[in-house]
């Protein structure tokens, strides 16, 4: 989840990208709504799905005034005080092509193809100046010369967190949340390991991500977790911007039941609160995770 200003404008953002807007929650009473975006073309992997039923989904969060307030910036996780969450990714076809095509349209990077050491990768940024990296399902070195791009074949891939020990979320992720490691990118020189999960069955460290949805990408810098001091910042005390990842679950009860055989931490346990049908469950780095309820296995929740 990632709180945005204007929903107009983030939302024209996203459905440039290739995204649709699958379902609307309005909370009048509380004075926010939120909106699913994810890619629903005949192509996507999760055509037509429920959005609880969906691996690859970005939900946007717009408090009531905010497009309104010329003061009100969201921190986009990527300096301090609020560094933390990184990023979210697509995967496209031709990323020359597509990157050419958000330039045209106006929108702004954070870097391009051309800049730094890494000519396989991009980062768009959205309205909200959240970072959007972009990667390719083909070699870059193979797409040089295309000038088309199709975004209706994109792919929600992955969201990126930055943890404080590697050791301790890749247990909690695998152990408690039941997340496989698809892969692991070892970069010494530059003082860091990137580590990406998902629900993959028999996945075994060796699964090439790019064409996936739904992958969790932990960005852990070498020393952190011999620092008794230092913490990642969870997007929910100011300044604000992200606000959690979310996973759907077979039986939401007996889900939460073993959550709490498994000792975690909750910021909200179900029977908390009036919304009846979600839980937050809390990472090594105090990151929110939302559990709901998979609406195509068990319905339970009228949205």
């Amino acid at each position: 989840m990632l709180r945005v200003k204007d929903p107009k404008r983030s939302i024209k953002f996203y459905e440039y990208l290739g995204m649709s807007l699958i379902q609307k929650l309005p909370q009048p009473e509380a004075k926010f709504d939120l909106y699913f975006l994810a890619y629903d073309s005949p192509n996507a992997l999760s055509h037509s799905n429920h959005w609880s039923d969906r691996q690859g989904i970005i939900e946007l969060t717009h408090n009531y005034g905010t497009e309104d307030d010329p003061n009100y910036t969201i921190a986009n996780g990527n300096s301090d005080p609020g560094r933390g969450f990184g990023h979210v990714c697509i995967s496209v076809d031709n990323i020359q092509a597509a990157c050419q095509r958000i330039e045209d349209a106006g929108y702004k990077f954070q870097k391009k193809l051309s800049e730094g050491r890494m000519h396989h990768i991009a980062f768009a940024l959205d309205p909200d100046s959240y970072w959007v990296e972009i990667i390719s399902d083909n070699k870059a070195e193979d797409t040089e010369n295309i000038k088309e791009t199709d975004p209706s074949t994109y792919r929600m891939n992955h969201t990126m967190l930055r943890v404080k020990d590697h050791t301790k979320s890749l247990e909690f992720y695998q152990d408690t949340l039941g997340m496989s490691l698809l892969r692991t990118n070892e970069s010494p020189s530059s003082n860091f390991n990137l580590y990406f999960l998902g629900y993959v069955p028999g996945a075994n460290n060796d699964v090439n991500t790019n064409p996936l949805e739904g992958v969790l990408e932990l960005t852990w810098n070498y020393g952190t977790e011999k620092d008794p001091d230092f913490r990642y910042h969870d997007g929910n005390s100011e300044p604000q911007g992200f606000g959690h990842i979310a996973i759907s679950v077979d039986d939401l009860d007996a889900a939460c039941e073993r959550f709490e055989e498994k000792g975690v931490r909750w910021k909200k346990r179900l029977t908390d609160g009036r919304m009846k049908n979600v839980a937050f469950v809390l990472d090594p780095d105090g990151y929110w995770i939302e559990v709901v309820q998979n609406e195509k296995l068990k319905p339970r929740a009228n949205w």
